[in-house]
């Protein structure tokens, strides 16, 4: 988020300073290596770089020379649910240390709950030079992985949160040369937006994949169902995608946190607890599936389950990302290899970051065509464009057996089945 924010605005002609931790990654990162696989990145921070207004640094001198710093760090799940502001904190009294004479606006992007901006102003008077002129202000990012370069240049919303008309209308200018509304409003309000913003996509998420399991049960056809209900323009068709849960940066710790907030506030949580267990049971019940599958043979017969290998297509948590946070396929490929699975995979751009988790547990393609050598069936994890193209007939000659279990729904149904496959998905009638 921090990455493609600081691009963005410098590709406008602003000059920008990212001040970063790990000298290695400034290091790359000055070099023109964005580290992260994002579409369009590499091409704006290449630029930017070359014409100086882009720079990457581990020094806070350019906070005193700054009208805006963003504070854009993580705050990650601690064990009880709640959000992880150490970083958050450190930064900002970091950022206090080093303010100059002129106003200044401290803005804060990382997702935090309700409150902790104003512990952020209180550090920030703490620790600021006698004299500072400093507003510290909420304005919280919704980019997507995988599209955070458009998402960047054409919001759908631009929210502040302050209580400084100064500060306000220096991020105003800022924000000109993008789209979307303009929501101006309270600190508090900035703040519980962007956790109701992603709690109510992860609810529609696992609503969609609980109707999914009435499908499953009934006959019906999640994919034909869930369309019909979102061409009602009060829900729409946005994340109504029935497959094996959401993961990612965001989701999973917002909905945790939020429920969190709410438990303190001795609040009813249940509609959240509730689009987690959904979201679990998504990728558990993917699994009971590949076992029932696999302990038959595949048709019915009584083949051992042991010992057989699978191929698994996508291990990002969406596609057009290699991030692999809360991603289902960490789930899915611990509780296989458990079970005796020998699992080939492929990836167009997490292999690097599952690797360094499974290590030699896994076997590694390098082409999606490479892990199907020697598998019995395959798995289908996340749905990359190169997927839904590929020749299936190449497919079910490569596969010892042609089994293909989809947990992403990339594949209709009834042309598997003209081509022989035995086709399993999610949702929908099962072929075979």
């Amino acid at each position: 988020m921090g990455l493609v924010t600081a691009c963005v605005f410098a590709d406008f002609g602003n000059t920008v300073r990212v001040i970063g931790r790990t000298p290695e990654k400034i290091k790359k990162l000055n070099g023109g290596d964005p580290l992260i696989f994002e579409p369009g990145l590499q091409e704006i921070l290449l630029r930017n770089l070359e014409n100086g207004n882009l720079k990457f640094t581990q020094s806070y001198d350019s906070v005193g020379e700054s009208k805006i710093v963003f504070i854009a760090v993580g705050t990650p799940s601690l064990e009880d649910g709640s959000a992880d502001l150490s970083q958050v904190k450190g930064v900002a009294s970091k950022i206090a240390k080093n303010l100059g004479s002129d106003f200044t606006v401290v803005s804060c992007k990382s997702t935090v709950p309700v409150g902790t901006n104003l512990e952020v102003e209180a550090i920030v008077r703490e620790n600021a030079p006698e004299g500072a002129k400093f507003a510290v202000v909420s304005c919280p990012e919704f980019l997507r992985e995988g599209t955070g370069v458009s998402d960047t240049l054409y919001p759908d919303r631009v929210i502040i949160g302050s209580e400084s008309q100064e500060a306000t209308d220096l991020l105003l200018e800022l924000h000109a040369p993008v789209g979307g509304k303009r929501v101006v409003t309270d600190l508090a309000s900035a703040e519980l937006i962007k956790y109701a913003a992603n709690s109510i996509l992860a609810t529609k998420i696992s609503f969609a994949n609980l109707i999914a399991q009435y499908c499953e049960k009934t006959g019906a056809n999640a994919e034909v169902v869930l369309e019909a209900v979102g061409f009602d323009n009060r829900v729409s068709e946005k994340f109504l995608n029935v497959g094996i849960g959401y993961g990612g940066a965001c989701f999973p710790k917002d909905v945790k946190a939020l429920a969190y907030i709410g438990k303190n506030l001795g609040l009813d949580t249940g509609l959240l607890d509730g689009v987690e267990e959904v979201n679990f049971n998504a990728k558990s019940r993917f699994v009971e599936k590949v076992l029932r599958i696999f302990e038959s043979g595949g048709d019915g017969g009584a083949s051992a389950t042991k010992k057989k290998r699978l191929a698994i297509w996508g291990l990002s948590f969406k596609p057009n990302t290699d991030d692999i946070r809360e991603a289902p396929s960490r789930y899915i490929l611990e509780r296989l290899l458990s079970e005796g699975f020998g699992l080939s995979v492929y990836d167009p751009e997490a292999m690097g970051h599952i690797k360094a988790i499974f290590g030699d547990k896994l076997r590694y393609a390098d082409d999606k065509m490479k892990a199907l050598d020697g598998a019995e069936g395959l798995l289908i994890l996340t749905e990359w464009n190169e997927f839904e193209g590929v020749d299936l007939e190449t497919v079910k000659k490569a596969l010892s057996k042609p089994i293909v279990v989809d947990g992403r729904n990339i594949f209709e149904p009834r042309k598997m089945k003209k081509l022989g496959f035995k086709y399993y998905s999610v949702g929908r009638r099962d072929v075979k």
